[in-house]
């Protein structure tokens, strides 16, 4: 079987080259959505150093983080934290919450795939867990 070769151009939406997604903002951890379908949505984050993404939870969407680059605190429920480097994937269940902070002194950047959507985006306060 031969095959035809294409061009990377007619498949833009299907190739992605993150680095040509990335974007950092001194103001705010920034979320750049390079794909969304009716079942799955993917998103680049840059977080400079000292940037948070908060405590959140999905009703029905699985999300999945997968760490390029830097070091990061995860706080996988309210009252945890664990430290996460680049190479770590991070599964958080329907339900489950989850929120990022660089608490380093070098940038950050993550790649999340989230689905089934809409994923809907349920606040926490991580003070809840403080008080009990």
């Amino acid at each position: 079987m031969e095959f035809k070769q294409v061009d990377r151009a007619d498949l833009k939406d299907r190739i992605f080259h993150w680095p040509d997604i990335q974007e950092f903002r001194d103001e705010e951890a920034t979320k750049k959505v390079f794909y969304e379908t009716p079942n799955t949505v993917g998103a680049v984050w840059c977080m400079n150093p000292g940037q948070s993404l908060p405590i959140h939870s999905h009703e029905v969407a699985d999300d999945i983080w997968i760490v390029i680059e830097g070091t990061a605190d995860y706080y996988p429920e309210c009252g945890q934290m664990v430290p996460i480097k680049a190479g770590d994937i991070i599964v958080a269940r329907a339900g489950e919450k989850h929120r990022m902070t660089n608490n380093s002194n070098k940038k950050f950047m993550m790649l999340g795939i989230a689905g089934p959507t809409p994923i809907g985006f349920i606040p926490a306060d991580h003070n809840d867990a403080l008080k009990k």
